[in-house]
């Protein structure tokens, strides 16, 4: 898999301070520790193979739904999402330092699972928290053994959900999460036959030379869904067609915005970007699921099922929005610019330290690293739009406001062009809110068209309304597989 996240961007949201003034005394829950291993392993991940977000997406959705399964095993009516409440313990045995150790095992072995090559940090982290990682016990009378048997069924399940995650899916070239549905661009790379279908965009290597990556996991449409009746429940509408006067008056809407951004909006294109360390829009929804945790002081009950709703909603949204980028297969600003506007004098970013610059419609590019100009995949649906539409309402949901109150300060352009920066204060007063910057984000930064982004939107708030009521079944002990 090539790699098309320069690692200079690992700076990402280190610089970013994010305002807790509302956390007081409060300590974090163990469950949100838990997350914190989780999200570090996944950047480390990160470094190792450039950013996935939908291999991350699953990773992390597999993570939540652990560490709720085990705890849900010492709660009084919660049920879980393999078992149901089959493995429920005795009433003398829900004491809060079993679920813990229950939640840390199965986390262990799911982590270790799905980051394996990270297996040094993993096992490190574990025997930090006071646990034995060579521990495999699978008795369920004590909550390693509770831990390790969760663990293991999702493992059993994920490894052939469609994913390709051990490379065995017939049709694949035998390496990890690689494509086995023959998926092959309609546009030869070096001509526009068809403006509103994708073909591939050349970066920079980092060392003078250029690459072309490929459609990012293409066959994530056949990944099995948390909650969803299939990928396709959500597909919206076509988009708009090659000869759409729309089109191009998009086109130019994100060529304009793009040559004229404020530096408060080169701080949200960055910060939208790229999320925490690279970790994709789950890592980076799972990452203001904690900045609630520590606004409503939640403890370790509340944050297990805070993190088990983001992160399944989160890997919904991807592989619902990767299907109907699968079956529109639609391009980006990138080319759409070079075909509309071709010949014709546009301003444009010129780059590092040159600012806005005439140029032509064929030499247009995003406020974006050479090494990273737009991400390799199809335009319609935006992933950004989608994971945040559905995350921003699934936590709307749960918490019963929208409100969601957070600041977060940025040097803007650091990641892009660092010559020249500006300290930026960006305010998220509600989630929705948050979710609709994600969004505009990905039309200032070059990356999408307006269509993309509120469509997106839509479809990822229509998915999170659909899923809610069914985490709550598994909450109250009321949900029935159907």
């Amino acid at each position: 898999m090539t790699r098309f996240f320069a690692r200079p961007l690992l700076i990402l949201l280190a610089a970013a301070a994010l305002s807790r003034a509302f956390a007081g005394e409060y300590e974090p829950s163990y469950t949100y520790h838990l997350l914190e291993i989780c999200q570090e392993a996944s950047a480390r991940e990160v470094d190792r193979n450039g950013a996935r977000p939908t291999i991350l997406s699953r990773a992390m959705g597999m993570w939540g739904t652990a560490i709720y399964d085990a705890w849900a095993c010492y709660d009084d009516k919660a049920v879980g999402t393999i078992f149901g409440g089959k493995l429920r313990r005795p009433a003398a045995e829900r004491t809060l330092e079993n679920k813990k150790k229950a939640m840390a095992y199965a986390s262990h072995r799911i982590l270790m699972d799905v980051y394996g090559k990270e297996s040094e940090y993993i096992i490190d982290a574990f025997t930090k928290l006071g646990f034995d990682p060579k521990d495999n016990s699978t008795d369920p009378a004590t909550p390693q053994g509770i831990g390790n048997t969760i663990s293991a069924a999702i493992i059993e399940m994920r490894h052939h959900d469609g994913s390709n995650q051990c490379g065995d899916e017939i049709g694949s070239n035998g390496k990890p999460y690689s494509d086995y549905t023959y998926y092959k661009p309609f546009n030869p790379e070096d001509k526009i036959l068809h403006p509103d279908r994708w073909q591939p965009i050349p970066f920079s290597d980092g060392k003078g030379g250029t690459v072309k990556p490929g459609f990012l996991t293409p066959h994530w449409y056949r990944v099995k869904t948390f909650a969803l009746t299939g990928p396709a429940q959500f597909r919206p509408g076509p988009p708009l067609s090659d000869n759409s006067e729309q089109l191009i008056k998009e086109t130019q809407e994100c060529i304009t915005a793009n040559a004229n951004l404020t530096a408060e909006q080169k701080a949200l294109v960055e910060f939208m970007r790229d999320g925490p360390r690279s970790t994709g829009q789950s890592g980076h929804w799972l990452k203001f699921a904690q900045d609630v945790s520590m606004r409503d002081k939640n403890d370790l009950d509340r944050d297990v099922k805070l993190y088990f709703c983001v992160a399944n909603t989160a890997m919904d949204a991807f592989i619902s929005c990767w299907e109907t980028k699968r079956f529109y297969d639609t391009s980006r600003p990138y080319w759409y610019a070079r075909y509309f506007f071709k010949d014709k004098d546009i301003k444009g970013w010129g780059g590092p330290g040159k600012g806005t610059v005439e140029m032509k419609g064929q030499d247009w590019k995003p406020f974006s690293p050479a090494t990273f100009i737009t991400p390799p995949f199809p335009g319609y649906t935006s992933g950004h739009a989608t994971v945040s539409g559905a995350c921003a309402k699934i936590l709307e949901h749960f918490t019963g406001d929208d409100k969601f109150g957070i600041s977060v300060t940025r040097n803007a352009g650091e990641l892009t062009e660092p010559e020249k920066t500006t300290k930026v204060v960006l305010q998220m007063p509600t989630f929705s809110a948050a979710a609709e910057m994600a969004a505009l984000s990905r039309m200032l930064g070059g990356y999408h068209i307006r269509t993309d982004n509120e469509t997106g939107l839509k479809t990822g708030r229509a998915l999170a309304d659909y899923e809610w009521p069914i985490f709550q079944q598994y909450f109250d002990g009321s949900y029935v597989k159907p």
